[in-house]
Formats: structure tokens, sequence, C-alpha cells
């Protein structure tokens, strides 16, 4: 641990990344505190008000405070983020420690099972599945989850083709410790490090599909506040460049950030660059 927090600290842009992630987290967490308007109340005195001292991002076409929906907005999105990729990430680990330690039939079942989901164009496929789906933001989640996974069972599976050989493992097996206890007990936490950094890269990929999705107005209810949504408004008021430019640069800087601390994650775990 103290070479990899060594090897970390010398990543001044993994370090810049984790900075604003956790400075976006506390945004969000603090929303409803810091927020200085309610984000869904309109105000027809100011409909789309440039940035000025009252509303420092502006509002839209409603009069809304564009700051006070950019905070909630960030709930939202990260929210997404870390539910999906959750799911993603139980689900792969599942499959793929599965297909790594048993190998044989299962393991075949399992990567046909991959290469299946890996043929359809992921966005393309949300947008089948989410136009037969009531809007929420709970459908969203699982959708983004359930179509995700295949990348981490593909690295847990490498991994445990890895681990299953070693001196440890034939230990296991052989004192008679049952499959699960040798997978859950001795293997996974020992290919833990390549999932970690997935499930990071994960994040910011999953707050880009969701923004992605709100702006073209699928998946989302149209009370729900997303940088997604704010972003779609802006497209029938060309004049307004604030509707654009603040949750624009927000999703571009957030969904940097997570792939900074992602690649400066992999660089610390690998032994190979630690030196």
């Amino acid at each position: 641990m103290r070479s990899f927090w060594r090897a970390l600290r010398r990543n001044q842009l993994a370090l810049a990344g984790g900075v604003v992630v956790v400075f976006v987290a506390v945004l969000a967490l603090l929303a409803p505190v810091i927020a200085p308007m309610d984000p869904n109340r309109p105000d027809v005195k100011k409909i789309l008000d440039s940035p000025s001292s009252r509303h420092p991002l502006g509002t839209d076409q409603l009069g809304r405070d564009v700051l006070s929906r950019m905070l909630y907005g960030a709930r939202v999105s990260l929210a997404v983020g870390f539910v999906s990729v959750g799911i993603a990430t139980l689900i792969g680990i599942a499959l793929g420690s599965a297909a790594g330690y048993h190998g044989g039939t299962i393991d075949a079942m399992v990567m046909r099972l991959v290469d299946l989901m890996l043929v359809f164009p992921r966005f393309f496929l949300l947008l089948a599945v989410l136009g037969f789906l009531r809007p929420s933001i709970w459908t969203i989640m699982a959708v983004i989850g359930l179509t995700g996974w295949m990348s981490v069972a593909r690295l847990v599976r490498a991994e445990f083709l890895s681990l299953r050989e070693r001196e440890f493992v034939l230990w296991s097996q052989s004192i008679g410790a049952s499959a699960f206890r040798i997978i859950w007990r001795h293997i996974l936490p020992n290919a833990i490090a390549p999932v970690l950094v997935s499930l990071v890269l994960g994040v910011a990929g999953a707050i880009l599909m969701e923004s992605s999705l709100s702006f073209l107005g699928i998946g989302v209810p149209a009370d729900t506040v997303t940088w997604g949504s704010i972003l779609n408004e802006a497209r029938s008021n060309t004049f307004a460049w604030w509707l654009a430019v603040f949750p624009g640069a927000a999703i571009f800087i957030t969904v940097l950030s997570y792939y900074l601390v992602g690649e400066g994650l992999r660089d610390a775990l690998d032994p190979r660059l630690r030196s």
C-alpha cells in the first residue's frame, strides 16, 4: 500500500482529477443546502437571463436558475454513474469468476454471452430497450448496468485464469475448501486491482451515457433535471450560450477527471511502473 500511494502521489494529473471528483461529489451531496433556489421554480420575469450576480449561471426558458439545476443535476448524474457501474461490476465479477475458475463449458457459455452482447452497439441497444420502458432514473441505472458488465467479466476471467494455478489456490483445493470460498476468499482479492480501475473508468462512461440519453430526451422523466437535459434545452435557445457552455463543461471536466483517476490507479497498481 505504501508503494501504491507513493506511485499515485507522483501522478499530478491523477491527483488533480481526484480533487475534481471529490469536489463534484461534495457539491452534489450538499446541493439542497448550497443551491440558491428551487431548481424547478419558474420565474416569468427572468426568462433566459444571462449570467448575473443573482443568477451566476443564468436562467433557462422558464426562468429557472441554472446554477441550482446544475447542482441538482450533479446528484442525478453521479447516482446513475455509481449505481449502474455497481450493477455492472457485480454481474461481471460473478460471471467472470465462474468462467475463469471452472473453465470448460461454463467458460464457453459465459464468453459466448459476452460475444453476443458485444455484437450490439451499446448506445443503440440502450435506445432500443429504453424505447419500450417507462421513463425513470432507476430504469436508466438498471439498463446501463445490465449492458455494461462485459469488460469487467473479461478482466476478471483473465485474472482468474492466471491465478487458479497458483500454489495458494492448489493448497486450498487440497484441503477441501469449497469453490465458493476459494473464489471469494483467495482468488478475487488478488484479482481486484483491474476491477477497481474498470469501476472508476466505468463511472465516467456511465455519466457520459446518461448525459447523452438525457440530451436526446430518452429515459429521463421530464421533471428530472440532469446535465444532459439542460443541454437539451440549449438546442431550442441557441443564443443562450450559458445553457450549453456550463453543463457541457461540467460533463467534460467530470468525465475527464474520472478518466485521469482511473489511469492513475492503473499506473499505480502496475508493479512494472513503480520503480
